[in-house]
């Protein structure tokens, strides 16, 4: 691998070790000229199947977008940004071994829907009424009652 510091070609992995719950090796490497140290990520690589919206456009899966839209749903709420990164992971590998070329937004969303029900509830309700597309405030009503049944 190629020193990102002075660009020589040759670099010596110092250390390895499984990174990202096994799905990643993390290599600490080390630059035989110039001794600069560095770490690497060595990650299978997956294709992702295409996202198909609601209206039948098609469009590459993007791991921003989901974390955007988790993000904006937790704003301001206990979770920390580990377990955020730990849903979209759980997320992507649901992804990965459905083995489809294709997946609709919506089996995405309900994944969403079903690690934020866990996460936090206040999240849950935010999203949902983004993602349902609440119209006014029995929509909020009903969608609390499912919430609060779903626990007894």
């Amino acid at each position: 691998m190629r020193c990102p510091f002075c660009g020589f070609d040759e670099t010596r992995v110092q250390d390895s070790r499984l990174a990202e719950g096994g799905a990643a090796v993390r290599r600490r490497r080390a630059c035989q000229d110039c001794g600069a140290r560095f770490t690497t990520f060595e990650r299978a690589e997956m294709r992702m199947p295409q996202v198909v919206k609601g209206d039948g456009r098609r469009e590459a899966f993007s791991e921003d977008k989901l974390s955007t839209g988790l993000k904006r749903a937790l704003e301001k709420r206990p979770v920390d940004s580990e377990t955020v990164e730990g849903v979209v992971r759980d997320i992507e590998r649901r992804l990965m071994q459905s083995g489809e070329k294709e997946i609709a937004s919506r089996q995405i969303g309900e994944w969403v829907m079903e690690a934020l029900r866990g996460l936090d509830q206040v999240a849950y309700v935010r999203f949902a009424s983004v993602y349902r597309r609440f119209e006014d405030v029995n929509a909020f009503r009903a969608e609390l009652d499912r919430l609060n049944k779903g626990e007894e």
